[in-house]
């Protein structure tokens, strides 16, 4: 199968394209690097040329609320356009846990406009939410820190191993779109078509939630407080680490446990115990 993977070269998109290559598969790592820029359209065309899957692992190099909702916003729609022209069978696009429920961020809301143009598009697809990744928590660490002290909210999160994230997606590139096409698709309207597929309709008119066909979530095994996570992680790092109700996650309120999976979610094996050694070794 050849699949092509934007954001080829970055942290999931190098460990998925050596899974799929590994598997037999005929795998195009895209990015700004080798040409393909999918914000632009620059040499989109190309990359998907007789390709049968493409995966969007890429991420936005602003988090600021204007540059992230204008990166997700025209690269999904040049990617859906010329999947379309290339009669792609199956769009997968990379997304977060909890990105309906944290819509006083930025990052969050462009995410959520990202997973509405592809349930709305024209192409069968799977939209992956996954948890938070145990390789940027040292980074949600350095976020909190002031003066010696890490102040983090005290809520739920169920990190999950970059190299999980890559097998997971392995799989579900290659196995079926979690939600096909429908005969409503094609109507122009998408939150009608939304409706008519059951996908629903939030109150901020999104078409799509966490429990929604066409999302499939994956998490590490096990769940911590954030605090007591990275006052294990920062064990004799020489920092104090604090719940903070106040904190938020990257600035934005949280309330409650918005950033863990539902019940139904995919879980991958790396427990903390297993990727702690990883990390130093």
């Amino acid at each position: 199968m050849r699949i092509v993977i934007i954001g080829g070269s970055g942290l999931i998109g190098s460990r998925l394209a050596a899974r799929l290559a590994e598997a037999g598969h005929s795998v195009l790592p895209a990015s700004p690097r080798t040409g393909v820029d999918a914000v632009t359209g620059q040499g989109l065309a190309a990359a998907l040329a007789g390709a049968e899957v493409v995966v969007d692992v890429a991420n936005a190099p602003s988090f600021a609320d204007g540059p992230v909702l204008d990166f997700f916003t025209r690269s999904t729609r040049n990617l859906l356009a010329a999947g379309a022209e290339a009669g792609l069978r199956h769009h997968v696009a990379l997304s977060v846990v909890g990105t309906d429920r944290l819509q006083a961020s930025g990052y969050f809301r462009a995410k959520l406009a990202q997973e509405r143009l592809i349930a709305e598009g024209p192409l069968p697809y799977t939209i992956v939410r996954a948890t938070q990744f145990f390789e940027f928590l040292g980074g949600i660490a350095d976020a909190g820190t002031a003066a010696g002290t890490v102040r983090v909210a005290p809520t739920g999160i169920q990190p999950i191993a970059a190299a999980d994230v890559a097998a997971l997606l392995a799989g579900i590139a290659v196995a079926a779109p979690a939600r096909a096409l429908s005969a409503e698709a094609d109507t122009g309207s998408a939150r009608e078509s939304a409706s008519k597929q059951g996908l629903g309709a939030a109150p901020d008119g999104s078409a799509i939630g966490s429990g929604s066909k066409g999302i499939v979530e994956i998490a590490g095994p096990e769940a911590f407080r954030l605090d007591a996570l990275l006052a294990r992680i920062l064990a004799g790092d020489g920092r104090t680490v604090l719940a903070d109700p106040e904190a938020g996650y990257f600035g934005t309120p949280v309330t409650g446990d918005p950033l863990l999976p539902g019940p139904d979610a995919r879980l991958a094996p790396t427990r903390l115990a297993d990727w702690l050694p990883a990390r130093t070794a």
